[in-house]
């Protein structure tokens, strides 16, 4: 009986997923035999493993010279204020090729920024139309038009907007990042909205009674009240907005020509290498699972600050 219990979630959680993943790798190559393009075979697992590799080496040999620049640097510097204490120095940034972690890394914080912006609007007008059915119906039209607006089309306006707008002559931000975080907010703000709308609507009356009779101001109402009876809804809204925020990065880098996943596809894809391909494909299944981990974290998230525990991690 033990054995028959224990043996059931390794099945479930082990054993099922390392043979969908066996079954999709053997589907993989038995389709990449049989596929040839302009720029060779395509690649199997095999190949794409070798350009994890040659990525990897690439990342390590770019932080070598880095490090090496800086070093230089070091004893340049130094060895002109041995001979002059006062001479002026001059510290200098590394400026060699961004690396893909280093391109990882960019997708993440512009992916972090455009979903903080579209949830700094999102969470609070969600609350004041689900609150108010006249705003609701003010706001609804508008919801229904730009929700499934692409972002392509938003695009060419975020970055005639910005180019008109952000003129500084040492920008703290690139305008390729602020154009890409931009478009990634208008197209990911909708989810939460409309989930939060739906969360506080849907309040309990009881607790909305208890409230009037308490006669809570409005302030502690929404913190103690709205908020903590509509977080399930809000959650699932977060989660589409970030995931629908992950898959728009990618084309809104691609254009914007921001540092990040998009522009690595991009420019393989302009090079057209043997290799191209084999690197394209790693870039597709990085994409994925950090969507993967993006998700299980805002569930994460979810388990500890919500009362639904419904919400189980999977």
């Amino acid at each position: 009986m033990v054995a028959g219990v224990t043996s059931k979630p390794f099945l479930e959680g082990m054993l099922l997923p390392a043979i969908g993943i066996v079954c999709f790798l053997l589907l993989w190559q038995f389709s990449a035999d049989r596929i040839e393009t302009s720029l060779g075979q395509f690649p199997g697992p095999a190949q794409v493993w070798e350009q994890v590799q040659n990525l990897a080496g690439e990342h390590s040999r770019e932080r070598q010279k880095e490090d090496e620049f800086y070093q230089r640097q070091e004893e340049r510097n130094a060895k002109k204020l041995e001979k002059d204490p006062d001479a002026a120095v001059k510290w200098r940034d590394y400026t060699g090729k961004p690396t893909f972690v280093d391109q990882i890394g960019t997708s993440l914080l512009t992916v972090a920024v455009g979903f903080l912006i579209a949830n700094l609007v999102a969470i609070p007008l969600g609350i004041v139309c689900g609150l108010s059915a006249g705003m609701y119906k003010a706001m609804n039209p508008i919801i229904q038009i730009f929700k499934p607006v692409s972002p392509l089309a938003w695009l060419p306006l975020v970055t005639m907007v910005v180019s008109a707008t952000y003129t500084a002559d040492d920008p703290l931000l690139e305008k390729s990042f602020l154009n890409s975080a931009i478009t990634v907010a208008l197209c990911c703000l909708w989810p939460t909205l409309i989930n939060t709308t739906v969360g506080v609507a849907s309040i309990d009356r009881d607790l909305v009674n208890v409230s009037r009779v308490m006669a809570l101001p409005w302030r502690t109402h929404i913190r103690k009240i709205v908020i903590p009876a509509a977080i399930p809804m809000i959650f699932t809204g977060l989660r589409l907005s970030l995931a629908t925020g992950w898959m728009v990065l990618i084309a809104a880098e691609m254009l914007a020509q921001n540092p990040g996943l998009g522009k690595f596809v991009w420019d393989e894809f302009q090079n057209g290498s043997s290799d191209s391909l084999g690197r394209i494909m790693v870039a597709v299944l990085v994409i994925g699972l950090i969507g993967f981990m993006l998700d299980k974290m805002m569930l994460t998230l979810q388990k500890r600050v919500t009362w639904d525990k419904s919400a189980v991690l999977r």
